[in-house]
């Protein structure tokens, strides 16, 4: 069965307009996102939209801030500093990647920690590392969780999470994520050996490696969870394109339990969880 990631970021988002407007009868506070976009990359300019656009349809403030391809890093942190003195400002998002001149770690370690709502400053880590409460969560992993929670319940004690991946953004943080939730956790990569061998004794894969249909049928044990992080667009025999995962989908899909397509699984709540952390941020913000 295919786990709906577009009714459950639905889902969310609806809880989560409920919590903006009680933030501001309680508080007379509405949480504010900006979003920094640097260049015309085509993809980036769409995932800035939907973000805007999702941000102000659950009664959030948002503001975009463009900037030339050109703009030099101090420019950029100059708009951070300033955004960070904004009491206003809850949540601060620069749209990765950022143009070659720029260094992205110098721009991630300048957002103050309280309004990296993208998760990925090293103060976030290190809490999210220490499981403290009120870490801001990197958005992609917070939903790789929820969509295996919608289908396996809240309580995944005991199950074998295998995640493919070890990157900062989702293979890392994801495993932290599922260490929480009393899961043993294996995490994979390129040089695992025997990594179909692996992947078999999971009870959830996490496919988060960046391959196109990376992950085949004998590597799924039967009945797996499995969450697909890939977005990757490959040319079609009769040359046309289309999105595909990680996971090879028409093949995986008849042996494991439930599956997220792509597109449609992770992808949407990737966007509901960035405005779950800004609210959060938000209430952290008069706490």
């Amino acid at each position: 069965m295919n786990i709906d990631g577009k009714l459950a970021a639905q889902q969310l988002r609806e809880q989560l307009a409920i919590e903006v407007k009680d933030l501001e009868a309680k508080a007379n506070i509405c949480p504010k996102l900006v979003v920094i976009l640097v260049g015309d990359d085509p993809a980036s300019q769409v995932y800035v939209k939907n973000k805007v656009k999702q941000t102000q349809e659950i009664g959030m403030v948002s503001n975009e801030i463009r900037l030339a391809e050109d703009t030099s890093q101090e420019v950029l942190l100059g708009h951070l500093y300033k955004l960070n003195e904004d009491t206003s400002v809850h949540g601060i998002l620069v749209q990765l990647p950022l143009p070659k001149h720029i260094d992205e770690s110098a721009i991630i370690s300048a957002i103050s920690p309280n309004k990296d709502v993208d998760g990925f400053h090293a103060l976030n880590s290190g809490r999210l590392f220490n499981g403290e409460p009120g870490a801001l969560v990197p958005c992609t992993p917070q939903g790789c969780v929820m969509l295996a929670k919608q289908h396996l319940g809240n309580d995944l004690s005991g199950m074998h999470a295998v995640v493919i991946g070890r990157s900062n953004i989702v293979g890392k943080p994801v495993a932290m994520l599922l260490l929480q939730e009393n899961c043993t956790v294996t995490i994979t990569h390129s040089r695992t050996k025997n990594l179909p061998e692996v992947c078999q004794q999971a009870d959830i894969l996490i496919a988060a490696v960046g391959i196109a249909e990376f992950v085949k049928a004998h590597w799924v044990k039967e009945g797996a969870t499995v969450i697909d992080v890939g977005i990757n667009r490959i040319t079609t025999d009769d040359g046309k394109t289309k999105l595909v995962g990680d996971v090879d989908y028409n093949d995986v899909v008849d042996k494991c339990g439930a599956i997220t397509p792509v597109p449609g699984g992770v992808g949407p709540m990737t966007i509901a969880c960035l405005l779950k952390n800004t609210i959060t941020a938000a209430k952290q913000s008069v706490s």
